[in-house]
């Protein structure tokens, strides 16, 4: 079996927003100048009807308007964000769509093996002395270990070439993988990641959401690299 080092390529990871949609902007904008007109409106009918011996409280009149101006400026920063929020989404979505056909990794412990071939990654939180690769099959039963020895921090890429400790050849189908690292004898933390095939990109509720073949969906801002 040869377990490879490969040097990364591009780190993909962007955060994903959601906007209400263009319906709901424009429904609150009008709500709110509709407010605002009936405000100013009984603001007015207020000052033209009020007691010359009890004149409104110029004090409490500008503390009115200022709430209004203070709802205003919320709803038009609103509106900026919303904006801002649609143009990532767009910029998301394109970027996106340049993934299909390719493999990206993701958290997770699962491994294909492909036509003798196999792609995982693993995280290191920081350099370690010792780590250690388990392999089982779908039963659970351990197929392959190996010892890696030391490893520099982050995201590192491996293949296995479905050797078995026994000396054959693992069929092709799924598997898992689990990483224990330390650092002179304490425990490191090595985050397990799984390579997939971008196979379709769909808007969802969480957001933009990519298939990917043997994983399943998955978030955008959940890519740790692009392959």
């Amino acid at each position: 079996m040869t377990l490879t080092t490969i040097t990364n390529t591009l780190t993909a990871g962007s955060k994903t927003v959601t906007s209400t949609g263009a319906a709901s902007t424009a429904n609150t904008a009008q709500t709110l100048a509709e407010t605002e007109a009936r405000f100013y409106k009984l603001l007015v009918a207020q000052m033209q009807n009020q007691d010359p011996m009890n004149p409104l409280d110029n004090a409490q009149m500008t503390s009115q308007i200022a709430q209004m101006n203070t709802v205003s400026g919320i709803n038009q920063l609103n509106t900026s964000v919303q904006s801002l929020a649609s143009t990532l989404q767009g910029s998301q979505a394109m970027q996106a769509a340049s993934l299909l056909g390719r493999n990206v990794l993701v958290e997770g412990k699962s491994l294909q093996l492909s036509q003798g071939q196999g792609s995982f990654g693993a995280n290191f939180a920081k350099a370690v002395d010792s780590a250690d690769l388990t392999i089982k099959d779908s039963a659970g039963k351990t197929v392959r270990t190996v010892a890696l020895g030391a490893q520099p921090a982050g995201l590192q890429n491996y293949t296995w070439d479905g050797a078995t400790d026994g000396g054959q050849m693992a069929v092709d189908g799924a598997y898992t993988f689990d990483m224990q690292a330390s650092q002179n004898a304490q425990p490191v933390t090595a985050t397990t990641l799984s390579s997939g095939l971008v196979q379709s990109i769909a808007m969802t509720a969480s957001g933009l959401t990519l298939n990917l073949a043997g994983i399943g969906n998955v978030v955008f801002s959940q890519l740790q690299q692009v392959r």
